[in-house]
């Protein structure tokens, strides 16, 4: 029995002890946004944790040396955005999509908003409301009209709107303005 306990507590320990083979940063930014109103003071809490991990590789693994060099490997990103809604509700974005977009000399901001995202305008006047979907895509309702929404590989808000007067569909292509 005593054989079995020692045993045991080995094997444990040396579980415990393996070489660590992946590097694994965290990073988190907190942003927090408060609005006064004639309603009160409403809170917005945004939280990004980037995690970056690397697996460590060695070049000449099967040598005898004792000091070994690294070899670079890929490392790989997961970001995930928090968000803390006034009312407390929270939900969590994969991709934030906030940012400054320019369509035809204008200048629009496109920020988190307790069920998707708002789209105003350089004064801040509301311009629309941005949903998701299921289908990766994204409605947007404006003033005037209901259109479907994308982001291309730039990072551009593309939307596709329906008149049916002329029964076309006309494209807006809102294109992300760098930091």
């Amino acid at each position: 029995m005593k054989n079995i306990m020692t045993l045991t507590l080995a094997l444990l320990l040396g579980v415990g002890l393996q070489a660590q083979n992946t590097n694994v940063t965290n990073v988190t930014k907190k942003t927090v946004t408060t609005v006064k109103d004639s309603d009160g003071v409403k809170k917005t809490v945004k939280e990004q944790n980037i995690q970056a991990k690397q697996k460590i590789e060695l070049e000449n693994a099967d040598s005898k040396t004792l000091n070994k060099n690294l070899k670079d490997s890929p490392v790989e990103m997961i970001s995930t955005t928090t968000v803390t809604n006034p009312d407390g509700t929270t939900r969590t974005v994969a991709i934030d999509r906030s940012s400054a977009y320019q369509f035809n000399g204008n200048n629009y901001m496109l920020s988190l908003d307790p069920s998707g995202y708002i789209v105003t305008d350089v004064d801040n006047n509301k311009i629309g409301i941005l949903r998701a979907t299921t289908t990766n895509s994204y409605i947007f309702r404006g003033e005037k009209s209901i259109s479907i929404g994308y982001f291309d590989v730039d990072g551009n808000m593309v939307l596709e709107t329906y008149d049916d007067d002329s029964d076309t569909v006309t494209t807006r292509t809102f294109v992300r303005m760098q930091k």
